[in-house]
């Protein structure tokens, strides 16, 4: 019951669409109907500007970071792919929200709360990769990519098998949401950020 109890609490964690509420009570819309539709952190920025975007992407990372906490906390003693599993919902409520009818962001910002908890080493490269990435090309999609398939290799480098392939499952799960991203980026059809991002509201 304790570990049924925890992966639903994982679940509701990273259900929790940051993006939408926080759009909805600074703007009053529905960030769905906004910039690019997703609810994450880059549209948040394109729709609030970068202090808000900023806000929705650290509250991202909170949940990914809190539910492993939380699993740790209660599942303390248990084998650690109970941690790794709950770790794997929190991302899957964020990309599958109840309360957005099983729709949700791309599990960028939940899946670095994820990795900054449970292998921060990886983190650290996968922050260095993304910000050379955004700043040098400004395609925040594709720093996410590379940055998120970096991973499973500073896993394999610093830690051990168990944490390659929780690190390759997550991964997957960012490719696979980023999917009409990948396909815009071969086309050149993807978006860019601005930059620097407008600090305030409206930024596009």
């Amino acid at each position: 019951m304790k570990v049924v109890f925890v992966f639903v609490l994982s679940y509701l964690t990273g259900s929790i669409p940051t993006g939408y509420i926080i759009t909805n009570w600074i703007k009053g819309v529905d960030i769905r109907k906004c910039g690019s539709g997703n609810v994450g952190a880059t549209n948040a920025t394109r729709v609030l500007g970068f202090k808000y975007g900023l806000f929705v992407a650290l509250m991202d990372i909170l949940k990914g970071y809190i539910a492993v906490i939380v699993a740790q906390y209660f599942l303390q003693g248990m084998t650690g792919y109970f941690i790794f599993a709950s770790a794997i919902i929190a991302i899957i409520g964020h990309d599958w929200s109840i309360f957005l009818k099983f729709s949700g962001g791309k599990g960028v910002a939940t899946t670095v709360g994820v990795i900054l908890c449970l292998i921060p080493y990886s983190f650290i490269v996968f922050l260095v990769i993304w910000l050379l990435i955004v700043i040098s090309t400004r395609f925040v999609s594709l720093a996410s990519i590379i940055g998120i398939i970096s991973i499973p290799f500073t896993a394999y480098y610093y830690y051990n098998v168990d944490y390659v392939i929780f690190a390759i499952i997550i991964a997957l799960f960012v490719i696979y949401t980023h999917r009409a991203n990948i396909k815009r980026l071969i086309e050149g059809n993807e978006n860019r950020m601005g930059w620097p991002p407008k600090v305030g509201k409206g930024g596009k």
